[in-house]
C-alpha cells in the first residue's frame, strides 16, 4: 500500500505540526488549564498548543509509515486507487473473449468480427473507520516524563483498517455489496482438484509428488482449453501449509530437489507465492474446511484491488477529556475485468 514520504525520527517528537490539528488544540481549553500547571514548564498556552500539535503529528507520521506483511491482499493482486474517493460506486465491464480470424479472398467484404462480450457491473466504494484518542491523562504523564505520547494507538487504528481492507480484498462483504478474488459473484472458475490414486484425498499432502504434479499439469490445462491458450498466467498462491510442505518434500527419494523447486524449474514464467488466508477455516476462505490455490494473471488489466482512499487521520478532535483522532479508508473490493485470466483451486 501507499506510503507517505516523510520520514521522523521515532525518539523524538516531530519538528513540524499539522496546521489543522493546531487550529484544534487552540479551540480546545484543556490545553490552556494545562500550560497553567507549573510542574509541566510551558511558557504560555500557545506553547503548549504547539507541543502537542507536533507530538499528534508525530504520531500520524509513524502510523502512515507503519507496514503490516501479514496482509497479503495488497502485496499479492495490483491495487488501484485513481477513482475519486468521493464517488459512490464504479461501473465496470467484465468480459469474455471471443471471435477468430480467417483466411480471406482479396476484396472480401465479409470479415469476422472479433469483439469482447461485456457485461456491465456497479461496484459499490463503502468508507472504512476507526479511531484512537489521547486522554488529558496521557497527556500530563508524557509531558511530565518527558515522553513522547504512545505511538501504538494510532498504529492500532491504522491496524484495524488495513486488516479489514485485507478480508474484503480476499472475501468481499455480501451484506454491503463488496466483492473479493474469492466471491462466487466475480465468477471466477472453479476447478475440481482430483483425488488421489486411493480415492480417499484431494489434498497435496495426502499425494505422491507424481499426482501433485499432475494436479498443477491439470489446473494449468484447464484455464488454456477454457481460453483457447490466451490466459497464461504468472502467479500461483498457496496456504502457508501446502508452501511449506511442497517447499520442503523432496520430488523422490533419491532427489535432493523439493516438489517445489521441481515445479518452479519446468513452470518458467510462474512465480509461486504463499498466503495465509487460503488456509482451511479462516475467516478469508469461503470455501470453509478447504485449502485453496488461486491461480491468476498479475495484471491491472485484468484485476485490481480498487481503494480510493487507502487510509486517512482527520483533524484532531476535543471529547470529553480526550483527543480523538478518526481515521478512514474507502474501498470497492476485487475488480475482476476478466473472469478468465483466474483460477480457483479449493481441496488442494
Amino acid at each position: 500500500m501507499a506510503k507517505h514520504k516523510k520520514k521522523y525520527n521515532p525518539s523524538m517528537p516531530s519538528e513540524r505540526f499539522d496546521s489543522m490539528d493546531l487550529a484544534a488544540l487552540r479551540s480546545s481549553p484543556i490545553i490552556g488549564t494545562l500550560a497553567q500547571n507549573p510542574q509541566y514548564r510551558f511558557d504560555s498556552a500557545e506553547d503548549a498548543t504547539v507541543f502537542f500539535a507536533r507530538e499528534l503529528d508525530h504520531i500520524k507520521a509513524q502510523t502512515y509509515d507503519v507496514e503490516y506483511p501479514e496482509f497479503n491482499a495488497t502485496r499479492l493482486f495490483p491495487v488501484e486507487s485513481s477513482v475519486d474517493p468521493g464517488m459512490e460506486t464504479i461501473t465496470y465491464y467484465s468480459y469474455d473473449r471471443t471471435g477468430m480470424a480467417q483466411i480471406i479472398a482479396n476484396y472480401s467484404d465479409d470479415l469476422p468480427r472479433a469483439d469482447v462480450l461485456g457485461k456491465p457491473f456497479t461496484a459499490q466504494i463503502r468508507g472504512l473507520g476507526a479511531s484512537y484518542a489521547y486522554s488529558v491523562q496521557d497527556m500530563r504523564a508524557g509531558r511530565y516524563a518527558g515522553k513522547s505520547l504512545d505511538v501504538r494507538r494510532g498504529e492500532a487504528a491504522r491496524r484495524a483498517i488495513d486488516a479489514l481492507i485485507n478480508r474484503i480484498a480476499w472475501c468481499g462483504d455480501k451484506t454491503h455489496g463488496l466483492r473479493g478474488v474469492l466471491s462466487p459473484e466475480n465468477q471466477v472458475p472453479i476447478w475440481t482438484t482430483p483425488m488421489n490414486a486411493g480415492g480417499t484425498s484431494t489434498k497435496f499432502m495426502d499425494k505422491t509428488p507424481d499426482e501433485i504434479f499432475a494436479t498443477f499439469s491439470g489446473a494449468l490445462q484447464y484455464m488454456s482449453d477454457t481460453t483457447k491458450g490466451v490466459e497464461r498466467p504468472d502467479t500461483i498462491v498457496l496456504d502457508e501449509s501446502n508452501y511449506i510442505y511442497l517447499s520442503t518434500t523432496p520430488r523422490s527419494a533419491v532427489s535432493d530437489t523439493t516438489i517445489l523447486a521441481w515445479l518452479s524449474g519446468n513452470l518458467p514464467g510462474i512465480k509461486f507465492e504463499r498466503a495465509s488466508e487460503l488456509s482451511a477455516n479462516t475467516e478469508y476462505n469461503p470455501f470453509g474446511d478447504q485449502a485453496v490455490m488461486v491461480v491468476y494473471r498479475n495484471d491491472p488489466r485484468k484485476l485490481t484491488i480498487e481503494i480510493p482512499l487507502l487510509f486517512n487521520q482527520l483533524p484532531v478532535q476535543p471529547k470529553n477529556l480526550a483527543f480523538e483522532i478518526q481515521c478512514e479508508a474507502r474501498i470497492a473490493g476485487a475488480i475482476i475485468y476478466y473472469p478468465l485470466s483466474l483460477l480457483i483451486v479449493p481441496g488442494v
